[in-house]
């Protein structure tokens, strides 16, 4: 999945989640730590990080240092992990969320389809942490 897909598919998020009552715009920077910004249906100031995954996997993979950089925002600003496989849309807010304990895996060193792979502390969150799951019919 290239770059060019993967900001078609942020901008579509955004606009579906827009019709459900967010206020959202898709992040103009490649340098910035999230990919949407804006308010929740309930006006409360929010990020969302976003992956899109053409294969399934029982856990959902969030890099240590991404989740440490949103964390890093002013508190009352909601951070929210979205995630869409094949199996579906996981939505996890990291503030409220009892993160597991990081574990160590190999990962491509920079997100841009790499090859190389380099050792990074991740968290791998189950499915049932999402508060919002929408499964697709199979």
């Amino acid at each position: 999945m290239g770059i060019k897909k993967i900001k078609q598919l942020e901008n579509a998020i955004v606009l579906l989640l827009n019709f459900d009552g967010w206020d959202l715009k898709v992040s103009e920077k490649d340098t910035e730590i999230f990919d949407a910004y804006g308010k929740t249906p309930k006006g409360f100031d929010c990020v969302i990080e976003m992956k899109f995954r053409n294969k399934y996997y029982k856990t959902k993979m969030l890099e240590k240092h991404k989740f440490d950089n949103l964390m890093k925002l002013p508190k009352d600003v909601i951070k929210i992990y979205f995630v869409a496989d094949t199996k579906g849309n996981f939505m996890y807010w990291l503030n409220t969320l009892k993160m597991p304990e990081a574990v160590k895996k190999y990962c491509p060193d920079t997100t841009m389809w790499t090859k190389k792979r380099i050792l990074k502390d991740v968290y791998l969150l189950e499915e049932n942490m999402a508060s919002r799951i929408n499964l697709n019919e199979n």
